[in-house]
């Protein structure tokens, strides 16, 4: 059950950020369809605009799936979200463009993207809530980072299908046609990822809670009183902060790496598109096979180290990554992109282990999705939009470096306060264990 709970949530978030990945990818093809036609930084800034856009709700996704969540149970809002997600994703696919329905071109884009913003606010605080939940606690590290395996997957499939057919179709055939096919993909994909959603059980965790609940009927009833949006976020208040921090570094070094660079090379460098999109193709498969064995690394050494190690290697090494992507040759990006890309797997492999420990089980899915939906939509999904524009405004193109250093520096801060959660119970569960050997050893140890 565990693997399928990792398979299932693993799945959506790869369907999610399938969809992120080729939004970021063919960006400056879809500048040229939904937007008017003159300066190419505009059309860029727009289609980033509304990127940013679905973040904006994605708060707002959070605090009504991340609460429901926690009442009516991880697996029902779950099934939610992702049809919800396949649902936006296959619209942006029939839209029609800016030169057949003019001002409707960019409204119906926004619209779907704040559906897809919506939805995925109950996203990633549930996947990382269900797997954590289901995982041995000795081993919650290692089956956390299948999550963002999933993501990785998601990216690459985008990229290598945005590269195909960027190999392939004529640039007019791409405008007129081939960008939608990426995103009607996501029909299919979301039917797959609902029907094994929609075959999990419930997690022990929240399992227990309910039945403890059963019992004493009077006091679940006083407890489900209190467990408000107030209580979700004023009564966990530190955790919150160092959710936000932690997810702040974790997201903008991600949407810059896997988002932005790649409209990066191609507006401000230069670069070769398709060349541009088999680097970042690259960096992404070298990350998920490193993927599993630094969650590993998580559970036997702790999250502390590793992420830390993630945010001091993001404040030393930036700049000289940036330099060496911008001397231009195919190998000093591809050694730049790939530093940038195993620092990044510092966060991605801890984050899904580290961000459900910092709440209790009757509010970790709603405490869990607002912190991060909020920090993602103010600093994580906003990346590209502010480092187009700060580059546009200084004409200095090593902003990326200094924003990313930036989010090591809070994110380190973040790190520094944050207690040690490897190997140890979630709050408010009971001890998790792999084996009847490791529940003995366990009751010998007490």
């Amino acid at each position: 059950m565990a693997k399928r709970a990792v398979s299932a949530a693993a799945l959506g978030n790869a369907m999610e950020w399938f969809d992120f990945g080729v939004y970021s990818y063919i960006a400056v093809t879809l500048g040229q369809v939904f937007f008017p036609s003159g300066n190419p930084t505009a059309q860029l800034l727009s289609t980033f605009g509304a990127f940013a856009a679905a973040f904006l709700v994605r708060p707002i996704g959070g605090m009504v799936f991340g609460p429901l969540g926690d009442r009516i149970g991880r697996q029902k809002v779950l099934a939610i979200t992702m049809i919800m997600m396949a649902i936006g994703t296959f619209a942006i696919g029939l839209i029609p463009s800016y030169a057949a329905i003019g001002v409707w071109a960019p409204v119906l884009l926004l619209i779907a993207r704040l559906v897809q913003g919506f939805s995925t606010g109950g996203e990633y605080g549930g996947a990382s809530t269900f797997i954590a939940e289901y995982s041995p606690d000795k081993k919650r590290g290692f089956l956390g980072s299948w999550l963002e395996f999933g993501t990785l997957a998601g990216y690459i499939g985008g990229a290598g299908l945005v590269t195909l057919m960027t190999a392939l179709l004529s640039h007019d055939d791409l405008l007129s046609w081939g960008w939608r096919i990426p995103f009607l993909i996501a029909g299919p994909m979301g039917i797959i990822g609902l029907y094994l959603r929609m075959r999990l059980e419930e997690t022990p965790a929240f399992a227990e809670m309910e039945k403890e609940a059963a019992e004493q009927e009077k006091e679940r009833r006083a407890a489900e009183k209190k467990t408000g949006i107030r209580e979700m976020v004023f009564g966990q208040w530190r955790a919150m902060l160092l959710c936000i921090g932690l997810v702040l570094v974790f997201n903008v070094t991600d949407y810059m790496l896997l988002s932005y660079m790649p409209s990066y090379l191609t507006s401000e460098l230069k670069y070769d598109e398709t060349h541009g999109l088999l680097v970042v193709l690259a960096v992404m498969a070298l990350m998920m096979c490193v993927q599993p064995f630094a969650g590993r690394l998580s559970d036997r050494f702790g999250r502390r180290p590793v992420i830390a190690a993630g945010c001091i290697g993001f404040f030393v090494l930036s700049i000289p990554a940036l330099l060496l992507i911008r001397q231009g040759s195919l190998a000093a990006i591809g050694l730049g992109m790939a530093a940038l890309g195993l620092l990044l797997v510092c966060f991605t492999s801890t984050m899904p282990s580290t961000l459900p420990a910092l709440f209790p089980t009757k509010v970790r899915y709603g405490s869990l999705s607002i912190g991060f939906n909020i920090s993602v939509s103010l600093f994580g999904g906003t990346t590209p939009l502010v480092v187009t524009a700060l580059i546009s405004a200084t004409g200095d193109k090593m902003m990326p470096a200094y924003y990313m250093m930036a989010a090591g520096v809070i994110g380190g801060l973040a790190v520094w306060k944050m207690a040690e959660s490897a190997g140890r119970p979630l709050p408010g569960s009971k001890p998790a264990v792999a084996s009847e050997t490791e529940a003995r050893e366990l009751r010998e140890a007490a």
